[in-house]
């Protein structure tokens, strides 16, 4: 848990440290996917070439144990191979991404635990990283799960306005 939080504080200030240009713009987004802490939205803060982003969303419903949410952050580039078009990202991030409930040695007793994430993403924005539209893509993150699987990912499919 410490090492997330490192993770976390590191990519943080990292996201905050690169922003110096004036020719930024905001945006919201509604989807589902890694962009989106599962099922849900994010605010974003977007130049010619990136996206960094804080999300909210659900990553689970179960009727015995009710939702999992929580908030993610993320930051999206183009501009790491040298091409004229920003419509494909290659992004990090970190998210709740789970719970799970496992039985103990200890007088048979269940435990739960919620479980965090942290992975990269690949993201094809339809009219651009800057613009309003639809984006899909795919991910992979390794979490702390103590007994469910430690490399999950997401498909992601979302719309920022």
């Amino acid at each position: 848990m410490k090492k997330l939080v490192l993770v976390l504080s590191f990519i943080s200030g990292s996201l905050i440290a690169q922003e110096s240009t004036f020719d930024s713009q905001y945006s919201v987004g509604v989807g589902m996917g890694a962009a989106y802490s599962g099922l849900g939205a994010n605010f974003a803060l977007l130049s010619k070439t990136d996206m960094k982003y804080v999300s909210v969303g659900c990553v689970e419903y179960s009727s015995r144990y009710g939702s999992t949410c929580g908030l993610g952050i993320g930051w999206i580039v183009t501009d790491l191979f040298d091409s004229d078009s920003n419509k494909h990202g290659l992004g990090v991030y970190a998210t709740k991404a789970g719970h799970e409930v496992y039985a103990t040695t200890e007088n048979f007793n269940f435990k739960e635990n919620e479980y965090y994430g942290a992975g990269v993403s690949y993201t094809y924005f339809m009219n651009g990283i800057d613009k309003p539209g639809f984006n899909f893509g795919i991910s992979a993150h390794a979490t702390n799960a103590k007994h469910d699987e430690k490399i999950n990912g997401f498909l992601q499919v979302g719309y920022q306005f």
